[in-house]
């Protein structure tokens, strides 16, 4: 909870951002007013703040933003060729061949590299995220079980694990991954809703020297989109939508792209401090230096700021990271050295064996030999002219390759192996000897350290992104909206109705200044893995038979299990927990109740005198008729579960006497 005198948040009677603005690539809402959508943009100079001026001078930043970064852009291409197998197009273009250009000789394209980020890609999908909100107040605790029931739902109706798995594969190419999260004002027919999108880091620009995103100065998105379409978008703009801020580096595409007419759009983020202090975002969207939308210029926003959170809509989810900048480099940049000898070996070795299976000669030229019919294998004789000898005509003899250079070659896979940590079991092979499941799975979850790690990062990011989609909805889910959520049952499911009026700002009270105070509800994010792989739930499946063979769920030592469990750690260790207190408490249950089935059957015994199996009721000397009869010796078994155990198994004749001899009398001592 957070308590402030002051409300700097955006009242919800100023409105909601205008439609499509905000959002890369989104039209714009037509249901505005040309007059005052011209009024915003020409307002007088006292009234308008972000002007020619500022946008010319945004320009400028942006370029030197652009250079800042030239060397990471000319990375993420060639980097993107490694990863699409074309990466001899870049060694070639990085060699000057002194040679024949017209021989290449072997090129081949090895996917050890592939291969690695392949499995890397593929235990991320294994644990794909869900989050769960937790409150830190009690009196927000049905909020928060509401948004954890409606977030996975807003990342589903964006289509989220698409994202999810488009963006490691960037984070494991390049390094870093970009995720936006938006509010999107055209969604839903107008109402809006929450929009998350993979952002290309070629499209975006950052402060260079910064390790943080959210301490640039300024922040750009750029796209490059038709400039027809941007006159049907802006009609009051045509003629003005032309050109561009900055140049967009491109990848190399298979495909022809003309860019010829596209022009390039922008959206700048910036922050402000307001007169109290407070952090705010602010947002132009322009193209070349036409103005298209600013939200310092709308009264609605000029004081509140866009987003009310005060952040960049943008979180960098990196892998590995490097320092002075928010970016870090991915698994190409660390394999592709041992990736480019692997295959530089393989093309010598491949070269040497063509040589060595194709024939070739030394031909004199005073020979006369018909070089048609000799190069023709499908002819059996071959005419000359004059005497044959060694001396006219030799085969030139290629000596082969000794084993060592295929010894150094595997040598190179192995590193590759070493380096990727993508050994043969994360890839779901065991070493010789190794069958059972629960050992391959151990192997395979010894092996995943590095899997894990990355993981664990990328959850961190996830915890943002859901942070910044709490954060609109507190802003702008001014209407109530009705959710599906699907329960465990296959084919189960529930509504519910959500609004903000839960979670957005509540006064409380009033200062001693007569200020009002505000209460604003805080959640806590946990991440958790929705989904397993199968070698997980084996490894779990042999988990619970060891425990049930060791007997952890014998109601008997519960006591025990309970104490070696809190020793343990695994995943769904509490639910093992609380079986066994249940078969304890059960237990215990059951003994009270045979206890007082016993009592009850020794009364019903002495006031009739009936045999319940418990003992006869033997009155003492002097005794009166129905006294209770005194307590049974200890050697004899009269409880009710002996009996019935007795009438289950009964003895023998000979055992009947053989017992009836081994009981000591006690009367007659």
């Amino acid at each position: 909870m957070a308590l402030f005198g002051r409300k700097n948040e955006q009242d919800a009677t100023l409105g909601k951002p205008p439609m499509g603005w905000g959002v890369p690539g989104v039209q714009k809402d037509e249901s505005v007013d040309p007059e005052m959508e011209a009024m915003l943009l020409t307002a007088p100079a006292g009234q308008r703040r972000i002007g020619r001026a500022e946008i010319a001078e945004a320009i400028s930043i942006l370029s030197d933003y652009k250079k800042g970064k030239a060397s990471l852009e000319e990375r993420v291409v060639q980097d993107e060729l490694w990863w699409e197998l074309r990466h001899w197009e870049a060694i070639r273009k990085g060699k000057q061949r002194t040679d024949n250009p017209e021989y290449r000789g072997p090129e081949p394209s090895s996917a050890w590299l592939f291969n690695a980020i392949l499995n890397k890609h593929a235990d991320a999908m294994d644990n794909y995220p869900e989050p769960v909100v937790l409150p830190r107040e009690r009196s927000d605790e049905e909020s928060a079980k509401v948004l954890s029931s409606v977030l996975p739902v807003i990342l589903e109706y964006n289509d989220y694990e698409q994202t999810y798995s488009d963006n490691w594969w960037e984070k494991l190419k390049h390094g870093t991954a970009a995720y936006g999260v938006f509010w999107n004002s055209a969604k839903d027919n107008g109402l809006g809703d929450v929009d998350i999108r993979e952002i290309d880091l070629l499209k975006l620009f950052w402060e260079p020297g910064v390790t943080d995103i959210q301490k640039s100065r300024n922040l750009f998105i750029v796209d490059l989109v038709d400039e027809d379409l941007l006159e049907q978008q802006y009609p009051e703009h045509k003629g003005h939508l032309s050109g561009g801020a900055v140049d967009v580096k491109q990848y190399i595409y298979d495909d022809t792209i003309d860019t010829s007419n596209k022009s390039v759009v922008v959206d700048w983020y910036y922050k402000t401090t307001s007169a109290s202090g407070k952090t705010l975002l602010h947002y132009a969207k322009f193209v070349g230096e036409t103005l298209l939308f600013a939200s310092e210029n709308d009264p609605a926003y000029r004081d509140t700021g866009w987003y009310d959170h005060g952040l960049y809509p943008v979180v960098l989810d990196v892998m590995f990271p490097e320092k002075g900048t928010p970016v870090g480099f991915g698994y190409v940049a660390i394999c592709k050295d041992p990736q480019l000898y692997i295959d530089k070996l393989s093309s010598n070795i491949l070269e040497n064996s063509m040589m060595t299976t194709k024939k070739r000669f030394f031909v004199s030229d005073s020979t006369g030999i018909n070089e048609e019919e000799f190069l023709d294998w499908s002819k059996p004789l071959v005419h000359v002219q004059g005497e044959l000898d060694d001396r006219r005509i030799k085969e030139i003899v290629t000596n082969p390759l000794d084993d060592i250079y295929v010894t150094v070659a595997q040598m190179k896979i192995e590193e590759m192996k070493d380096t990727a940590a993508n050994r043969d079991v994360n890839s779901g092979s065991a070493g010789s000897g190794v069958t059972a499941a629960a050992a391959i799975a151990a192997l395979q979850e010894a092996g995943n350290k590095a899997s894990r790690d990355m993981i664990s990062a990328s959850y961190r990011t996830h915890v943002k992104t859901n942070s910044m989609c709490i954060e609109l909805i507190r802003q702008f889910y001014d209407e109530t909206r009705s959710f599906r959520i699907t329960g465990q049952t296959p084919g189960s499911y529930q509504f519910i109705d959500m609004n903000n009026a839960g979670i957005k700002e509540q006064e409380v009270g009033q200062t001693s200044d007569g200020l009002p105070l505000y209460r604003k509800p805080i959640f806590d994010l946990k991440i958790k893995a929705q989904k397993k792989n199968p070698f997980s739930r084996m490894e779990q499946n042999e988990r619970a038979k060891e425990l049930y063979g060791l007997g952890f769920f014998n109601p008997e030592r519960a006591q025990e299990a309970l104490g070696a469990l809190e020793m343990m750690e695994f995943e769904g260790i509490d639910k093992v927990k609380e079986q066994v207190q249940n078969g304890q408490t059960l237990l215990n249950i059951c003994q009270q109740m045979s206890q007082q089935l016993d009592q009850m059957a020794l009364i019903i015994q002495t006031l009739t005198g009936k045999d319940m199996g418990i003992g006869a009721a033997q009155p003492t000397g002097g005794g009166q008729r129905g006294q209770a009869a005194g307590p049974a010796p200890s050697s004899e078994k009269d409880s009710l579960a002996s009996g019935i155990m007795e009438a289950q198994h009964p003895m023998t004749g000979y055992g009947e006497r053989l017992a009836k001899r081994s009981t000591p009398s006690m009367g007659n001592e």
